[in-house]
């Protein structure tokens, strides 16, 4: 059998804080040549694009509703990416993605997209793009299967990522093993997992809750602004080491993005309070009832990860300055 140590390679430095950790990424990941643009001026390229069909289809007023959305499983615009805009939009659309993600990351994720979308690939996924380059005001949304993510050159003040995303994967079925083989993002739970397992008896049962939230689509990760009180247990309540195994665990699960995004979540998350997080796990929601733990969550007053690895891994993530 394989060691996690044979699947996983680390490379790089990590994000925030000055800590000195290493980026993870599964060993079907490879490094891919950072864009010559910033998904940001590709996307307004994408954008001058676009005939008066395709603009009617799916640009709207950056103050749509819509644009905050999120889910696990959508579209948010009825064209599709293969089959509504010419091949060299399909290009900018897809240099725009791998630009969201780090080197090391980016192709990995790119391939879990594809694996998910069926038959359609890449090409399954719809965009929408909210108000208009070079306002201030601007946004480019791709979703899918499996997918959310958010394009916005920091328009969206005080957002992470300009706004809740949402990545998961079905590596090896609808219903995966206990051990999660090949999933992309399983390595998160894993580290989320070792916080655990430096519980003393005392904080696990603290941690431990009968079961997570709901996924309720947008309202999955929807921020309380309360700084006691939510699910789990205080990082009050633990030692210097182990709040630094939490820390550990948000910048692995920070590492598939962009620097720029990854270090602007976590310095949300420390204006915020990094002693206001708890973290959670599901006791109840044991694939294998092997007590590798794969539905838990780390919630703050004004932020939310919430990962649930049952049957296949959902993950949220919504990082703001405030609630």
């Amino acid at each position: 059998m394989k060691t996690n140590s044979d699947r996983r390679k680390f490379l790089g430095t990590a994000i925030g804080a000055g800590v000195g950790l290493s980026l993870p990424f599964t060993s079907s990941a490879k490094s891919v040549k950072k864009p010559s643009h910033s998904s940001e001026t590709l996307a307004a390229q994408l954008y001058k694009s676009l005939n008066e069909k395709q603009r009617s289809a799916i640009c709207f007023d950056f103050d749509h509703k819509l644009r905050s959305a999120v889910n696990n499983n959508w579209h948010i615009t009825k064209p599709r990416l293969g089959k509504d805009y010419t091949p060299d939009q399909q290009a900018l659309v897809k240099e725009i993605f791998m630009g969201l993600h780090s080197e090391q990351y980016a192709k990995a994720v790119y391939d879990q997209v594809v694996h998910d979308s069926g038959q359609a690939g890449f090409g399954d996924a719809s965009i929408a793009l909210f108000g208009k380059p070079g306002t201030g005001k601007f946004e480019f949304v791709l979703t899918g299967r499996h997918c959310t993510r958010r394009c916005d050159g920091d328009a969206v003040e005080g957002a992470a990522f300009g706004g809740p995303i949402f990545y998961g994967h079905a590596a090896d079925g609808f219903v995966e093993k206990p051990d999660h083989p090949g999933n992309a993002y399983w390595y998160q739970a894993k580290r989320a997992n070792e916080v655990f397992q430096m519980l003393d008896g005392k904080q696990r049962k603290i941690a431990l809750i009968d079961e997570c939230r709901d996924e309720e689509a947008t309202k999955t990760v929807e921020l309380t602004g309360k700084k006691k009180g939510l699910e789990g247990i205080p990082l009050t309540e633990l030692t210097a080491d182990q709040k630094g195994k939490v820390r550990e665990t948000l910048v692995d699960i920070l590492a598939p993005y962009r620097s720029k995004d990854a270090k602007e979540a976590l310095k949300l998350v420390d204006d915020a309070g990094f002693d206001h997080l708890h973290m959670a796990f599901s006791e109840k929601e044991d694939v294998g009832k092997d007590k590798v733990w794969d539905v838990w969550q780390i919630e703050g007053p004004s932020m939310i990860c919430f990962f649930r690895g049952d049957p296949h891994v959902h993950a949220w993530i919504h990082i703001r300055d405030k609630a």
